[in-house]
């Protein structure tokens, strides 16, 4: 940002001034630092849980409560999931309530954001009561074929979740309503005919109670898909934006971007959960770590915290997938409306009322994006129009 932030690009022209490239610059500047900081923190917390002892006294005292196996295991990882969660709460508050404040972004009132943690705090504890319980269970039963028993039930567990968050989870933080406008529902409906799709499948979410940032997402599998709007964007956008918008998110239903990430994803955990059944068969990992009393819980954690290491490599791997699949939604956003320079406004507007940065570093894009840089976007969609007029 540095070397290049300064310069509006020949794609902004006449849309962005300097003001407003200057407060993008400022934006992603403070949340990086932010991130720094908070990165560190947790870090050294890690360190401090794994490598001073304190998972050694956490293990031998939930050892000392001669609970049965199955509620030793589930009040280890509840008790971490909800300490972890409340050491996230000061970084929350300041990322909500400072950074997105200053850059008038947020919306949301302390009460609202107390109402949203108490939420996702019990929606939290519930689901992962109901893993580690079913888990352990599994454990205890098939003591030699529990990693296989595990992934089985892992795997139909996240499906059900998958189908009934639409439907009892998200509602319980937003309110989803048909999109009203009858003009640009009679748009709609054209055009998820030609994809099709329901129309009826097509939503709208009061995204604006918290916050002013615009975006629209693909949920869901089988009956339960859906695209959703966020109302700001609604607000912002004209038709031809809107409906660019909507068949890129088509675009991910069509090339079943879902399902592949699931089958990808279920393949990876197979293959884990049996090196892991594999590993535990050793108290090497305890000796390593200097754990005095032996669980399986603890042998659990420290796989836990071995695998963010070992799968680092292959987050560019992941991000160049996820980068492709954005790449074929745009490619089926022109397929669908023959417009590619909706889309483009869409992106120009996104990128405005977003403080989207222009000038990501080539390597963290490499690393870490899982959407290509709004400029390469942009390029890559007017490329179809080139190649139209050739």
């Amino acid at each position: 940002m540095r070397k290049f932030g300064a310069t509006v690009p020949p794609e902004f022209e006449g849309k962005i001034d300097e003001s407003l490239l200057k407060k993008t610059i400022d934006y992603e500047t403070e949340k990086t630092r932010f991130s720094f900081i908070s990165s560190i923190f947790s870090n050294i917390v890690t360190m401090l849980f794994f490598f001073g002892g304190l998972l050694n006294i956490y293990n031998s005292w939930i050892a000392s409560l001669h609970l049965p196996f199955i509620l030793s295991g589930g009040l280890f990882f509840l008790l971490l999931a909800c300490g972890t969660e409340f050491l996230s709460v000061p970084f929350s508050l300041y990322h909500t309530f400072k950074i997105e404040n200053k850059y008038g972004f947020n919306t949301m009132t302390p009460r609202l954001w107390i109402s949203d943690f108490i939420k996702a705090l019990l929606i939290s504890t519930i689901m992962m009561s109901l893993v580690t319980f079913a888990g352990f269970c599994l454990i205890q039963w098939s003591p030699h074929y529990w990693w296989f028993w595990v992934w089985g039930f892992l795997f139909i567990f996240s499906i059900f979740i998958m189908y009934i968050s639409p439907y009892v989870i998200e509602p319980l933080f937003n309110k989803f309503t048909p999109i009203e406008d009858d003009s640009l529902k009679e748009r709609i409906v054209q055009l998820t005919a030609k994809a099709g799709i329901h129309a009826s499948r097509i939503l709208r979410i009061d995204a604006s109670k918290r916050s002013k940032h615009t975006n629209a997402y693909f949920t869901g599998i089988g009956n339960t898909k859906r695209v959703v709007f966020y109302d700001t964007l609604l607000e912002g956008m004209n038709h031809n934006e809107i409906l660019a918008v909507l068949a890129h998110e088509i675009g991910h239903w069509k090339k079943r971007h879902v399902l592949k990430m699931i089958t990808a994803f279920e393949v990876f955990s197979f293959i884990a959960l049996y090196l892991s059944y594999k590993v535990i068969q050793s108290d090497a990992l305890l000796t390593i770590f200097h754990i005095h009393t032996n669980t399986l819980f603890s042998k659990f954690i420290i796989l836990a915290f071995l695998a963010d290491i070992l799968l680092l490599p292959f987050t560019p791997c992941v991000s160049h997938f996820m980068r492709r699949h954005e790449r074929q939604a745009d490619r089926v956003s022109y397929e669908l409306t023959k417009d590619s320079e909706g889309m483009v406004s869409a992106l120009v507007k996104l990128s405005k009322e977003n403080l989207t940065n222009l000038y990501p570093h080539p390597l963290y894009v490499t690393l870490y994006y899982s959407h290509p840089p709004i400029l390469e976007r942009i390029r890559y969609l007017k490329g179809f129009s080139h190649n139209k007029l050739g």
